[in-house]
């Protein structure tokens, strides 16, 4: 009788119990949504690892990394947040913003990569360098840019170009991202390091190839991953850099007169130079910043060229027009420098339709889908807060497709205005 008696008053228990977890669970849930209420909407996903492993399957997967990006635009709109590698990611899809992160006129941001990029790279490398440090590097690296460096890579260039073509004509099939890889990473360790020895070149792409591969991989650094594969790849990619640093100095040291005209050698001849002033000798780069930022610039240039070039392919093959127009520029700028054996800088000037064609295909094709920057102090980016520390990206391929920007964005016209153009 008395155990009955208890029934009604446990399930009274139950019930305030029930009433009082409920609304301690509103609290909560109101307090999180205030909380959030001001930064951008998204998700952090599961503790600790964030949205990661969705990333890495989009990365694995057919459509590519991107789709990450994508259908998270679509679900939240043109600013977003998430969680990768244990950071808080904002992506932005928008001109005005873009423009304001990118111009960075209040020094709110600086350049930022995730951590596997980082650590195949180098943290010497100008992806990865702090704000001050990064002006160093670029004052430093900008020879390699000059008008002098460019002509001889525009010669180089087109030169493997031709012993390309003349290759293809007898081969049955042409793979051709593998062959312009090819093309552009002797390119690039032409003009950076001089290197052109076939047997080296190959081993060489080989260890680039596994860095490069690794670049977007998980982190995780055990012998099956590959992520660890690259790692290993970069350190025969710097004891190569190494040898070559060491073998141009003494060369330097003993007099020798062959010469090179590559980057490399401009960086040894203004840090051993003795008439530098004592502030100049302060900013003197270190072999391990030279070796980061070769192996960088090999990268860079390998890869979004000989994909930018692939896109460039397609697109003429699926617009006649296009191509015929091409063609016609290229058959009269042929008849005004027959008597040269290779392009010149000066010839570029002379592809008007060439260099709206190259544009548009870069509009396209987005070989640099965003662009990371790290958030140096609080702020706020399309009505949201966003908060020092965080990474921000401007996700260009959305804003290169937007209707709202370019009158019928997956259309491939060249000759579309330089104005962008605003659909009412």
């Amino acid at each position: 009788m008395d155990h009955l008696s208890l029934c009604p008053l446990v399930v009274l228990l139950l019930c305030l119990v029930i009433l009082a977890l409920s609304k301690i669970f509103k609290t909560v849930i109101q307090d999180q949504e205030k909380s959030t209420a001001d930064i951008p909407p998204g998700s952090h996903g599961f503790p600790v690892v964030g949205e990661t492993l969705q990333f890495m399957l989009s990365v694995n997967s057919g459509k590519g990394f991107y789709e990450f990006v994508r259908s998270r635009r679509i679900r939240y709109g043109s600013c977003f947040r998430t969680s990768l590698f244990g950071e808080t990611h904002v992506f932005l899809s928008t001109t005005e913003s873009a423009r304001a992160v990118l111009n960075n006129e209040s020094g709110m941001f600086t350049k930022r990569y995730i951590k596997s990029i980082a650590a195949l790279v180098g943290d010497r490398s100008l992806l990865c360098a702090s704000q001050h440090h990064h002006k160093i590097l670029r004052s430093r690296f900008i020879n390699l840019f000059s008008k002098k460096s460019t002509a001889l890579m525009v010669r180089h260039f087109d030169e493997l170009v031709v012993d390309a073509l003349s290759g293809w004509e007898h081969r049955g099939t042409v793979v051709l991202l593998t062959d312009l890889l090819q093309i552009t990473f002797k390119a690039m360790c032409k003009m950076l390091i001089s290197l052109e020895n076939e047997e080296e070149l190959g081993s060489l792409q080989r260890d680039v190839g596994f860095v490069c591969e690794a670049m977007l991989a998980f982190p995780l650094n055990l012998p099956w991953t590959r992520f660890h594969k690259g790692i290993m790849a970069r350190g025969r990619v710097m004891e190569v850099l190494e040898k070559i640093i060491r073998e141009r100095r003494n060369e330097t040291n003993s007099h020798n007169n062959n010469y090179h005209e590559d980057f490399l050698q401009q960086l040894l001849a203004v840090d051993s130079d003795g008439s530098a002033s004592s502030s100049d000798h302060s900013t003197k780069l270190t072999d391990a910043e030279i070796k980061d930022n070769i192996l960088t610039m090999i990268i860079a240039g390998q890869d979004t060229t000989a994909s930018a070039l692939t896109w460039m392919v397609k697109y003429l093959g699926e617009n006649q027009k296009v191509l015929n127009i091409l063609i016609e520029e290229q058959t009269q700028l042929a008849k005004q420098a027959s008597h040269k054996p290779f392009l010149e800088l000066d010839d570029l000037t002379e592809m008007t339709y060439a260099s709206k064609m190259v544009k548009e295909s870069l509009r396209m094709a987005s070989v640099v889908p965003w662009f990371p920057r790290l958030v140096l102090q609080d702020c706020e980016m399309e009505g949201y807060k966003i908060n020092k520390g965080w990474n921000i990206n401007i996700d260009a391929r959305s804003i290169h497709l937007d209707p709202n920007v370019y009158s019928e964005p997956h259309k491939f016209n060249p000759s579309r205005r330089k104005q962008k153009q605003t659909v009412s």
